[in-house]
């Protein structure tokens, strides 16, 4: 069995993305790894040739900025990494410049690929995310953020990155299948100085429709991006955190002024919210992916 790992990358430096600890979370599971750079002057590419390893391969690209609807320009440009692997490998592992992956969770994904290859019916793996908000203690809970997403795909080119790159489907529209497995993938990117998170959300409108959901959603007028009014619902963190992410954890130096008690739903989602709490299951959800059920 090989791994190919793929990801894509701009403005790395410029607006802080943990890039660096999103691919060597995963290094140890890949035979090779796969780095789309996109047209950036920051130093974006430097910062991903100084990983220590033989592993990783950088292709340079150019970002399309016609490709706006739906954030359409994430998706190319992951597409662009996936089609740079070559056919030896059997799986592909992709993780998006703001995620990274607990090493404590690294022999159950290696020992789930080695279950599944032969199982052709599965068409990837699926992971749980945890969305962190603000700070690194607390994360997001409500309907607003997917609870899973496929991140290890099939070395099949016929399967496309879709959308804004949050899943994947074939290439006909149709949704893969695929297999959950009793990963967590943690999402940092929302996770930044108040000041940055401002200048990365203003500079993401270029990748996105002026008038689209995403971009009225995330739009504030203060100069620093008000954590505590961004959000519908927070808990509590209670784990711990990918040994990688530790030096940034060390460095955060900003407090907003957040709140596990406080829940700002309508009356439709504060029913659905706890419907979901009481009996774990998210009526109503919009999956990317069909679920493999085994006999």
């Amino acid at each position: 069995m090989k791994v190919c790992g793929f990801s894509f990358v701009k403005n790395a430096v410029k607006y802080d993305y943990p890039i660096v600890e999103s691919i060597t979370s995963i290094l140890p599971v890949c035979d090779k790894f796969i780095v789309a750079v996109g047209d950036c002057n920051d130093g974006t590419r430097e910062l991903i040739e100084s990983i220590d390893s033989d592993k990783i391969e950088i292709i340079d690209t150019v970002w399309d900025p016609n490709l706006r609807e739906k954030g359409r320009v994430l998706a190319s440009e992951t597409n662009k990494a996936f089609d740079a692997i070559s056919p030896e490998y059997d799986w592909c592992f992709y993780i998006q410049g703001d995620e990274v992956m607990h090493e404590k969770y690294l022999p159950e994904i290696k020992s789930s690929m080695q279950r599944y290859l032969d199982i052709k019916e599965v068409d990837g793996l699926i992971m749980h995310y945890t969305h962190f908000y603000g700070t690194y203690d607390y994360y997001a809970d409500s309907r607003r953020w997917y609870r899973s997403e496929i991140r290890i795909i099939r070395n099949n080119k016929g399967i496309r990155s879709w959308n804004d790159a949050q899943g994947f489907r074939w290439k006909d529209a149709k949704k893969l299948t695929g297999k959950f497995i009793d990963v967590n993938m943690y999402h940092y990117g929302w996770v930044r100085p108040p000041k940055l998170m401002k200048d990365k959300l203003e500079g993401s409108k270029q990748y996105w429709s002026v008038n689209s959901k995403h971009i009225k959603t995330i739009e504030q007028p203060s100069d620093e991006f008000k954590y505590e009014d961004g959000i519908d619902s927070l808990e509590l963190f209670a784990g711990n955190h990918p040994k990688v992410m530790q030096s940034r954890i060390n460095l955060l130096n900003w407090h907003p002024e957040l709140s596990i008690r406080i829940k700002r739903f309508k009356a439709r989602y504060f029913v659905l919210y706890w419907f979901e709490k009481i009996f774990s299951y998210r009526p109503f959800e919009n999956k990317h992916f069909i679920e493999f059920k085994e006999l």
